[in-house]
């Protein structure tokens, strides 16, 4: 009868009576049926003995009813009152308090079953079964609630992640969190470099180094060789350590490897196997790295992309501008952070019969649409400055353009047409950023003069003439380098104002300067113009 009620996973049960005699036969039955015991006589030295950090920990604890400094129930109450050990299953016992009532309180004080004595020893093993397999059931359910929370979180942080930094850092702080172990990680970065990653626990930072350039092939054929899906494998530490000499992870390795599309490089994580405890723990581990190689792909297809898009927009941006006579040049183009997506910003420098014609614009929007419409509006306003059109004219030929060609997109733009034998500025500005003329005698001053957006089907007027004597400079600039979301623009644009008035004479160093100041973590294309007439 002893040996069908056994438990087939021993635990430590920690027995409080002060009867030295009943204190030798609970041990006694509890020894042979496997289970490690230890003892106390009070239920100070009890508790002493579960606050402890330095002793093996406890699995279940008899107690005696009536003790000598304080009662079974109290003792009951507080070890379930405690964060360390109220997961503790308790079988309280009595000789004396048996009655009904005493069942009922001892229940009600934290006891999770309550025998009377004498016991017999089949009954007392079949409780200590019963107690431990609703409370180990009750444990693991509550570590997989929580594992499955950690896996939550896991999954949003790589698919949250912007970047190779950040990915590394989700995807093996992922498997660290979700396993409460260390873990390490090897994929291919969205530039191709094959990457090896290792922590060594959730709190711990992630630490990221190149790894050779066949090691996903090598582990890929440790599993899925080139399928797609799922799959984890067990890896002996010495084949493991020959593949990886510099990875941390100690005895067995579980690595699970994943691929979401065939001819795409697979995602590896491992940790150690002993971190597996059950299937569930292993499908755990399936989801992680499933995710991780899911985000990733998508995180290399958005680059892909963005690289794509970014080509693109550069492809309809003017390669130098021209020279002229009398008129230096200077330009700046800075694309938005690679987490951006790309804008509509573009510049333009044409010479004309009536002079050169300055541009600067930005299509309302971030999108490649918004590129390719950038695209189209500068070479159309190439077009029509070659044939001569003044520059309001010019904007109202663009206006007809795109209300036939894209409707609903509206683009800001500022024309400086520069006549050199007169020495004069003639600016039409439909709804962009003031352009800034520097004065060599008055200073710098913003041109706040100008029409309606284009692309409202609205009149523009005619431009408005300013004298640019020799020394006279110019500076146009997209929204992206004076807009702060944080800042009136009035303010930045007072700060730019000032900022030139102090910088250098030289067109070059001046730009320089101002993205210096003002062109760091921007989610916004930039574009400078900056002229100097003599």
């Amino acid at each position: 009868m002893t040996d069908r009620v056994q438990d087939p996973s021993p635990a430590t049960v920690l027995v409080i009576d002060d009867n030295e005699t009943n204190r030798y036969v609970l041990t006694s039955w509890l020894r042979r049926a496997g289970h490690t015991v230890i003892g106390a006589a009070t239920g100070e030295q009890g508790l002493a003995r579960l606050g402890s950090t330095e002793s093996a920990p406890v699995d279940l604890a008899i107690i005696d009813v009536l003790l000598p400094d304080m009662s079974g129930f109290e003792v009951s109450e507080r070890l379930k009152d405690s964060p360390r050990t109220a997961y503790l299953p308790i079988i309280q016992i009595s000789a004396a308090a048996v009655s009904p009532d005493d069942h009922a309180e001892g229940l009600r004080r934290g006891a999770d079953a309550y025998l009377d004595q004498p016991i017999d020893p089949g009954e007392l093993l079949a409780t200590v079964t019963a107690t431990l397999r609703y409370a180990r059931a009750r444990q693991r359910a509550e570590r997989l609630a929580q594992r499955l929370i950690a896996l939550n979180t896991a999954t949003l942080d790589v698919y949250s992640a912007v970047g190779f930094h950040s990915f590394a850092s989700a995807a093996t702080g992922g498997a660290a969190s979700v396993l409460g172990s260390p873990a390490s990680a090897v994929f291919l970065s969205p530039q191709a470099q094959a990457v090896h990653s290792m922590i060594d626990d959730p709190l711990t930072p992630v630490r990221i180094h190149p790894a050779q350039p066949g090691l996903l092939d090598q582990l890929a054929a440790l599993g899925l060789n080139q399928d797609t899906g799922v799959r984890v494998v067990r890896v002996p530490h010495g084949q493991w350590r020959a593949l990886l000499p510099a990875d941390h992870l100690q005895g067995e390795i579980a690595l699970a490897v994943a691929r979401t599309k065939r001819g795409r490089p697979p995602v590896c994580l491992a940790v150690p196997a002993a971190a597996l405890s059950d299937a569930d723990d292993e499908q755990l581990l399936q989801q992680v790295v499933n995710a991780s190689a899911l985000a990733l792909e998508a995180l290399r297809t958005y680059n892909e992309e963005h690289a794509l898009g970014l080509a693109l927009q550069r492809s309809f941006l003017p390669k130098e501008l021209p020279t002229v006579p009398g008129i230096d040049l200077a330009f700046r183009y800075v694309p938005a952070s690679e987490h951006a997506e790309i804008g509509g910003d573009f510049y333009e420098a044409v010479r004309t019969v009536n002079g050169l014609l300055l541009a600067i614009g930005d299509v309302v929007g971030h999108s490649v649409t918004a590129a390719t419409v950038m695209g189209e509006v500068r070479h159309a306003l190439r077009a029509y400055a070659i044939e001569g059109h003044p520059p309001h004219h010019v904007l109202e030929r663009l206006e007809t353009l795109l209300g036939q060609s894209q409707p609903g997109i509206t683009v800001t733009l500022c024309l400086v047409l520069v006549t050199p034998d007169d020495h004069r500025l003639h600016i039409a500005n439909a709804g962009h950023i003031p352009p800034l003329v520097i004065d060599p005698r008055e200073g710098p001053r913003f041109h706040h003069a100008h029409g309606p957006l284009l692309g409202l089907g609205l009149p523009h007027p005619p431009p408005t003439v300013l004298d640019a004597p020799p020394g006279t400079r110019l500076l146009m600039v997209t929204d992206g380098l004076v807009e702060v979301r944080t800042a009136h623009l009035d303010t930045t644009l007072t700060e730019f104002r000032d900022a030139v008035a102090d910088g250098p004479e030289d067109l070059e160093e001046l730009c320089d300067l101002l993205l210096a100041r003002f062109g760091h973590n921007k989610d916004d294309d930039i574009a400078l113009i900056a002229a100097l007439f003599s």
